[in-house]
């Protein structure tokens, strides 16, 4: 018997709707419970390219919107976190490497619950290692392939 996910109370949003219907609740939650270690309170919202850029440049000071933003508030003893996907960013990168735009949103998410549990890149060359190594175990229990691979799927 497979072990028991940790609890989500999960909010979808679609500011951008033209994914709506690849990403039904259920499938959002099952990335998200796949990639969680506790309990979490997670708000998940799809926009469109503006608002992606509105964001990334009022919180990280950077003017493109970009795949993903984490606003983490509290890893313990339940994660609560914002995480934000910019609609045409995923699509783009998605085709751009070749890889199916569901599996590219499922990596999305589990990066993005990875960084809401305190796991970071851009520190050192050992936690990206780390992050790294735990989304592919998560990607591969979803049935996804390796993200980090040539043409991964």
């Amino acid at each position: 018997m497979p072990a028991a996910r940790p609890e989500l109370s999960l909010s979808l949003q679609f500011a951008d709707p033209r994914h709506r219907a690849l990403l039904p609740r259920h499938k959002v939650a099952r990335f998200i419970r796949a990639a969680l270690e506790l309990p979490g309170e997670i708000t998940v919202r799809i926009v469109g390219a503006e608002e992606g850029r509105t964001l990334n440049r009022e919180y990280r000071q950077k003017d493109y919107a970009t795949n993903v933003l984490t606003f983490d508030y509290a890893d313990e003893p339940v994660v609560m976190a914002d995480l934000v996907l910019c609609a045409p960013v995923v699509e783009a990168e998605a085709a751009a490497n070749g890889k199916e735009l569901l599996a590219h949103y499922a990596h999305l998410l589990v990066h993005g619950t990875l960084h809401a549990q305190g796991y970071d890149h851009e520190d050192s060359e050992e936690e990206a290692e780390a992050m790294e190594q735990r989304e592919r175990e998560v990607m591969a229990a979803l049935g996804f392939a390796d993200p980090y691979a040539e043409g991964a799927a």
